[in-house]
């Protein structure tokens, strides 16, 4: 029985598979052209899966065209002799292998090169390359170099100047006729010579996350398999909160069709996705164990990130910016149709978010008010609903309370204080009442919105910096807008303000049909002086 697969390169045979038929074809397409192709990508976003695909389209159907896998992560740290030498070790085998797979048998000449050739740079490599294509007649060479970025940094100048060499010389018999290069870092963030361009010959490749429909493509071969279908809301919720990441989208797929215990014969609904969600969020699995690592890499990203998840105004994207450049090489951000920085999906979003918020800010005792009896209880109705009014009254009440020590939190941007702790403060009740929340993010940038789910009730409360009046009541517009399209009636809209001074707001309004209550909170920029301390004593 098949699985979904989040371990490595999926097969058909055994994994629920999205086929991607189109950018096979353009991919087919380009190598019958004899381009020399590269895709560079996040880890994890399935190229090894999709150039195993490739290869085998093209041993199973032209036989025209002679493919040749190999992968470079193995030589990171060789010397060039060491890597020269496994590469004519693993030529050797790869050509060994699709003579078995092809079920034919080495001529006489061609045993006899392969015993006899040797390669020790890139010189002896082109001669390799052109001996070899002698011996197989018409038939084309396609080489796809998988883990591109392990090739030894001394070897890589040369091996690419000789494959733009072999490229250019435009000869009938050219070989390799093409090649695909594939990695995480591109040509020119490998850095291995900023004075030249030795493969600026390259055809770039772009291999998107899934799309919805190729969402619904996967889970729909589950279904057609086994029988038990998903709520067409659970297939769009899956999409939207992976952005389409292959990995994330197979483990929620794997969670509900595996480890929750569905009875097959139930349609996978709301309730479902919201308990694989939530088991999503807190557990450690490889790609958001990877996430993490990425983003503790550089003390730098943390204000980054936060700054394209609090501000409205976001910040351009581009490559030439090191932080900006290294963040999207991880998958953690991308560029937004209007060409600025946006975080990938809200999944990522969230933990980065739990990730810089810190364990303790030493504030949690002071959330409820000292005449509170039942702690967060207090704030259910009589059916158990969550009444968000006096839920989100008191959370002002607390940033009032707490003033000026706002600023002792630990290891905390001050700009970023209000979000982490508006978080804080929510985690710690939803946890307590026994809801979920996640995040239900738009743009990816400049706006929070945080979804409750309790009670099989969603409530949604979103929060972003104050950057003027004309963006607060855009905003109002926004959310009202959203709220709509989620089916809620009444949302909630929370302001931190960072000026000196600034004056507190509480508004509900309604607007189109639909009910926002709205909140700037004032967040205290300085200490009080010492007298000012006395005298209001």
């Amino acid at each position: 029985m098949k699985r979904f697969g989040t371990q490595g390169p999926v097969h058909p045979t055994k994994n629920y598979v999205v086929s991607r038929t189109a950018e096979l074809t353009d991919f087919i397409g380009r190598v019958k052209e004899g381009r020399y192709i590269v895709i560079f990508a996040p880890r994890q976003t399935g190229k090894t899966t999709f150039f195993q695909r490739a290869l085998d389209v093209f041993t199973a159907e032209e036989p025209a065209y002679f493919p040749i896998p190999l992968n470079f992560e193995v030589y990171e740290d060789c010397t060039p002799s060491v890597f020269y030498t496994g590469l004519y070790e693993d030529l050797r085998e790869e050509i060994e292998n699709a003579f078995a797979r092809r079920g034919e048998v080495f001529s006489e000449a061609l045993t006899e090169f392969l015993e006899n050739a040797e390669i020790t740079d890139h010189l002896s490599m082109q001669r390799f390359f052109r001996n070899f294509s002698k011996l197989l007649g018409d038939q084309r060479v396609i080489l796809v170099i998988d883990e591109f970025d392990g090739i030894p940094k001394e070897a890589a100048r040369g091996f690419l100047h000789s494959l733009r060499r072999i490229y250019v010389s435009n000869s009938p018999s050219q070989c390799p006729h093409s090649v695909g290069i594939v990695g995480v870092k591109s040509i020119t963030q490998l850095n291995y010579d900023r004075s030249i361009s030795p493969f600026n010959i390259q055809d770039e490749f772009n291999l998107p996350n899934f799309t919805l429909e190729q969402v619904q493509e996967l889970l729909g071969q589950y279904t057609e398999a086994v029988g038990q279908s998903f709520v067409p809301e659970v297939i769009e919720s899956i999409h939207k909160q992976t952005a389409g990441q292959p990995v994330l989208v197979n483990r929620f797929a794997q969670i509900l069709t595996e480890e929750l215990d569905i009875p097959k014969t139930e349609t996978i609904n709301r309730d479902h996705f919201a308990q694989a969600h939530a088991q999503l969020l807190e557990e450690n699995n490889v790609n958001i164990t990877h996430l993490l690592t990425n983003i503790h890499k550089d003390k730098r990203f943390e204000t980054l990130l936060m700054k394209i998840a609090s501000y409205d105004i976001g910040i351009r994207f581009t490559r030439r910016n090191e932080i900006i450049n290294e963040l999207a090489t991880y998958g953690v951000i991308k560029e937004s149709t209007d060409g600025m920085c946006e975080i990938l999906n809200p999944i990522y979003h969230y933990c980065i978010l739990q990730t810089f918020k810190p364990i303790v800010n030493g504030l949690e005792s002071e959330y409820l008010p000292t005449d509170n009896i039942n702690g967060f209880q207090d704030y259910l109705t009589l059916n158990g609903d969550i009444d968000m009014v006096t839920l989100l009254n008191n959370f002002q009440n607390f940033i009032a309370r707490a003033g000026f020590r706002l600023l002792q939190v630990p290891d905390t941007p001050q700009e970023f204080i209000g979000q982490h702790l508006l978080l804080a403060y929510l985690d710690q009740f939803v946890q307590l009442v026994g809801g979920i929340m996640y995040l239900e993010v738009q743009t990816g940038r400049g706006r929070m919105d945080l979804l409750i789910y309790h009670n099989r009730k969603k409530y949604i409360v979103e929060t972003k910096i104050w950057e003027g009046n004309n963006r607060y009541q855009a905003g109002k517009k926004q959310l009202a807008a959203y709220l709509k399209l989620e089916g809620t009636t009444e949302g909630y809209y929370v302001v931190f303000d960072h000026r000196r001074n600034p004056k507190p707001r509480v508004e509900t309004e309604t607007l189109n049909g639909i009910t926002v209550r709205s909140y700037v909170l004032p967040v205290v920029q300085e200490r009080p002086s010492n007298e000012h301390l006395v005298s209001e004593n």
